[in-house]
């Protein structure tokens, strides 16, 4: 689907439809960029800051493009008695970005989730929805090692 489908989908003047609008533009897209929030406002004649509002307030939007890596840290109960802050600080610093963020060279995007649902494996992260359990420090860093190796071959 392109752009200019989506805005053909939803009626103009309408703002019932701010969400599933929304949720269209950043399933083409990746994400919402401020020209996307501004034609949305046009679009459904609402204010650009209750547009801008919305989209802040729902953690399913995303304003900024995800890394071609999307890196998910479970933070359930299993995964944080197994040390997942420990996984997630060693992320960060690994990467040089927190928890929602995206290295400048959109390779890599942190995220949290509540849970993974791979509990018997904790503390567990999803590299590009591929699941990594049973970690240790070390192996993180022996993760991101290897995959910032193949994106620089």
């Amino acid at each position: 689907m392109e752009i200019q489908e989506v805005y053909a989908k939803y009626p103009q003047n309408d703002p019932s439809i701010l969400i599933p609008i929304l949720q269209d533009i950043q399933e083409v897209c990746g994400y919402l960029s401020e020209d996307d929030l501004e034609q949305v406002a046009q679009h459904t004649r609402l204010p650009v800051s209750r547009v801008f509002g919305v989209a802040t307030f729902y953690n399913q939007f995303r304003l900024r493009p995800l890394g071609k890596h999307v890196i998910r840290v479970c933070r359930g109960t299993a995964c944080h008695v197994k040390g997942s802050f420990d996984i997630l600080t060693t992320l960060e610093n690994e990467l040089g970005i927190k928890a929602g963020q995206t290295t400048k060279d959109l390779q890599f995007s942190i995220e949290t989730v509540a849970c993974i649902g791979a509990c018997s494996i904790a503390p567990v992260i999803t590299i590009d929805d591929e699941f990594h359990g049973g970690l240790t420090v070390k192996a993180v860093q022996k993760l991101i090692a290897a995959l910032k190796k193949t994106n620089n071959e």
